[in-house]
């Protein structure tokens, strides 16, 4: 098996799908794109942005499944996968992925067919897809949130604490990168961790978040990700930003996500206007590990639902 290639299992998914690159003002954005099949879909489009560390392979199980409403687009977010990394001296934060959602949709879907978007977010990508239909609702057709409620939060007691350790890690730097024999091995790295994978799904992940180095391959995703950030939302700004949505929302709750026992989530979704909600089998990456099809019809029927 060639070392970067995807798992059989992701390559026979994966057919009809062409990799893109969209220029933005200080990086280029890259991604796949999944062509619509039907004539009414080819003007529509349906923007999904994945999780922290993932990248557009993500969504290689669910846009298919989503091609008869919308042209299907995953995009790698910046210093995710195949996306330029920030410029030196900036950081990853919050915000500025929402800017860069934004200038996408300015630049590059502007002129779709009823000039809005369809967003399908997971974790920090549903996160970074509610803050901008918060702030342009006119922009937003539909939203989806895949095992996301909003942005992580701080009490406001936390800020200065947070502040230094942010700095603090800036100024240390990020270290030597593992450099890892084969793309097998760091398959295996990932399948543990906050958000476990299953073998198939990590090797199918994996190759597009690495690159080679001398006799083996190191993270092709900028090391500046793990760092801390330096200002985070209070829940009361977290509110607030849900509160703001008008766009017709749909959450899809994992039944052993990171959100499954969560306190405070009702409150997030109590603030929401009218959500859709639906339960679906499986842990965070429901949509990419085990059974999916439940994550694909929910999604398919909401926003095929005029």
């Amino acid at each position: 098996m060639n070392d970067i290639a995807m798992s059989s299992e992701a390559i026979g998914s994966a057919a009809g799908f062409r990799e893109a690159r969209w220029r933005l003002q200080t990086l280029t954005l890259a991604g796949l794109t999944w062509p619509a099949r039907t004539e009414a879909g080819a003007g529509r489009a349906v923007l999904m942005l994945h999780g922290w560390l993932d990248n557009s392979l993500t969504f290689i199980k669910l846009a298919p499944e989503l091609t008869g409403v919308a042209t299907a687009h995953a995009i790698d977010m910046a210093g995710h996968g195949q996306s330029g990394h920030r410029p030196e001296g900036q950081g990853y934060l919050l915000m500025d992925y929402v800017a860069d959602l934004a200038e996408l949709v300015e630049v590059h879907f502007s002129e779709t067919g009823d000039s809005t978007v369809d967003l399908v977010g997971h974790s920090l990508g549903g996160i970074v897809c509610a803050l901008y239909a918060a702030a342009f609702p006119e922009k937003v057709r539909k939203l989806v949130m895949i095992d996301s409620l909003g942005a992580i939060s701080r009490p406001i007691e936390e800020t200065v604490p947070q502040l230094r350790r942010a700095i603090k890690k800036r100024l240390a730097g990020s270290g030597r990168q593992t450099v890892y024999p084969d793309i097998q091995s760091a398959a295996k790295a990932r399948e543990g961790g906050l958000s476990p994978l299953s073998p198939e799904a990590a090797l199918t992940l994996i190759p597009r978040n690495m690159k080679p180095e001398g006799d083996g391959f190191v993270w092709r995703t900028d090391p500046r990700l793990r760092h801390p950030s330096p200002l985070m939302m209070n829940e009361e700004q977290v509110l607030a930003s849900l509160r703001a949505i008008v766009t017709p929302t749909l959450f899809v709750r994992a039944e052993k996500g990171l959100l499954a026992y969560r306190k405070g989530l009702d409150e997030r979704r109590d603030v929401l206007e009218s959500p859709t909600i639906a339960h679906v089998p499986g842990g965070h990456h429901c949509h990419l590990d085990g059974d999916t099809r439940p994550v694909a019809e929910a999604i398919r029927n909401f926003l095929e639902d005029e």
